[in-house]
């Protein structure tokens, strides 16, 4: 089980995931050797990964959120294949396990019903389907992030982690080449990849890893995530909260509920229900506490939905086997 230092660990990284463990040991009250052992020691046992991730919109892609309605008794194939595919950044099993949620990389020019449909592999266990463009995600990352497992820090020690860097991008993503597989390839299997681990995978000078790096960076071209595996961390309840907000109160009601410890990921996306925040709880009480305390208290909602989780199977480029988190190539 973790404790408040790795709590610490896991918070210093979602705000600045590749710092150094010096300073991530100075915010958790740690040793360097120790955050590292630490850190190396979260990441062994598959309760979490920092990954590289290139924004969509470098390719003219958008983000799609699909509900996929299926026949419970033949719905784990169909759900595995999805999981596997590369433009599918998230799935999961829903509704007792009748319904695969999953978020799709597409170009946000087709219709709809090509972003998926075309593509799914033929089976009879499919009833129906839903497609809606994920519009706007709400916060900021590595503000926004799921925090409820803890691991506090003070505004100025997560000013010590971020010293100058733009929290936002600075610029339109810069377009990428195809010198720049390579870099993002080894960071997508290891986002803290050290600059010389990167400049040996791309055969660069280190100085040349670090100006590609700022530039991707600064652009918003190239981000970070920290994929954590809640259920490791004690939180085994997860649900999608669908919700029907006036378009005044859209970017309010999104920002707040963005900043709740419990909500992972809050959108604007198109559709009845034209919000959507993943609520990560340890189980049905303290979802319910959430609900009756916390979202009831946000005006401008209009209405809601709930689709329980019942079995994670990719978050962002981790597949979930034997619950630890791994890189498809190893599943």
């Amino acid at each position: 089980m973790t404790d408040e230092v790795d709590g610490k660990i896991l918070r210093a990284l979602q705000c600045a995931p590749r710092a150094s463990f010096r300073l991530i040991g100075e915010v958790a009250g740690v040793s360097e050797q120790t955050a590292a052992r630490r850190f190396h020691a979260l990441r062994r046992s598959g309760v979490m990964r920092v990954i590289g991730l290139v924004d969509p919109a470098v390719h003219g892609d958008a983000r799609w959120l699909a509900r996929i309605r299926c026949r419970p008794d033949r719905v784990g194939p169909l759900a595995d294949a999805l999981a596997r595919r590369p433009d599918i950044a998230y799935a999961g099993l829903a509704s007792g396990g009748s319904e695969i949620i999953c978020v799709i990389t597409a170009p946000v020019h087709v219709a709809s019903d090509d972003v998926l449909l075309r593509q799914l592999p033929k089976s009879a266990s499919v009833l129906d389907v839903s497609i809606d463009l994920l519009i706007h995600p709400f916060g900021t990352s590595g503000v926004s992030d799921w925090t409820g497992y803890g691991g506090r820090l003070t505004p100025e020690q997560v000013q010590h982690l971020v010293g100058d860097r733009q929290l936002a991008p600075t610029g339109p993503p810069v377009p990428l080449t195809a010198e720049d597989t390579p870099l993002l390839d080894a960071l997508a299997e290891d986002g803290r990849a050290t600059h010389t681990q990167l400049a040996d995978a791309t055969g660069w000078s280190t100085a040349r890893v670090a100006r590609r790096l700022d530039a991707l960076e600064n652009s918003g071209a190239l981000a970070y995530d920290v994929e954590l595996l809640p259920a490791r961390l004690g939180f085994a309840l997860n649900a999608t909260l669908w919700l029907r907000v006036a378009p005044a109160h859209l970017e309010r009601v999104g920002e707040e509920l963005a900043a709740h410890d419990e909500v992972a990921f809050a959108a604007a996306v198109s559709g009845d229900s034209n919000v959507m925040a993943v609520v990560i709880c340890r189980d049905t009480e303290h979802l319910y506490r959430y609900l009756t305390t916390k979202v009831a208290t946000v005006p401008g909602i209009d209405g809601y939905g709930l689709s329980i989780h019942v079995h994670r199977l990719k978050q962002a480029t981790s597949l979930i086997s034997r619950g630890r988190l791994v890189p498809p190539a190893f599943a």
